[in-house]
């Protein structure tokens, strides 16, 4: 049997939403910790997670996530919830009145990047205040990746004759 120290913790990603960095310019990240039920949290586990079409939204005050597919537990029963609820997230006052702020200004939304277990224990979700790209900066945003895929290719050949 081996102790984990607080350091030896890790934090287990159980979900990523892969289009959000396509799609949006990514200005700032906060996590936030969300409300599930047992069944819910049993499913979290599993990896039964889709964040593809989530987005969070501030309501009468309170941080909702909203569009986020939480597949129901294969061995529940009558507790398995909706799986496309919205859900609570958990975000101190302050921070909810400074997102607030944030998200009046044209074109920002509050997008969700992962969803994972910290410590093993807690879920927890990578919200990103984000800004939608047009077709022409997801266009220049490929054409980067490619050049600098391109040189590090060109890199490693080059590595490999000096051998």
């Amino acid at each position: 049997m081996s102790l984990k120290t607080d350091n030896e913790h890790e934090n287990k990603t159980i979900a990523r939403n892969r289009k959000a960095r396509h799609e949006y310019f990514i200005l700032e990240a906060m996590e936030a910790g969300i409300v599930l039920s047992g069944t819910e949290i049993k499913s979290v586990r599993a990896g039964s997670v889709n964040l593809r079409d989530g987005y969070a939204r501030i309501d009468r005050g309170e941080l909702w996530l909203y569009n986020v597919h939480i597949s129901p537990y294969e061995m529940g029963t009558i507790y398995n919830k909706d799986p496309i609820r919205p859900r609570k997230l958990l975000v101190r006052k302050k921070e909810i009145l400074k997102l607030q702020s944030k998200i009046r200004e044209k074109g920002l939304t509050l997008i969700p990047l992962s969803m994972y277990l910290k410590e093993g224990k807690r879920a927890k979700i990578e919200l990103a205040i984000a800004k939608g790209r047009q077709a022409h900066d997801k266009r220049d945003a490929i054409a980067e990746r490619d050049v600098e895929r391109e040189i590090s290719r060109n890199l490693r050949e080059r590595s490999k004759r000096d051998y």
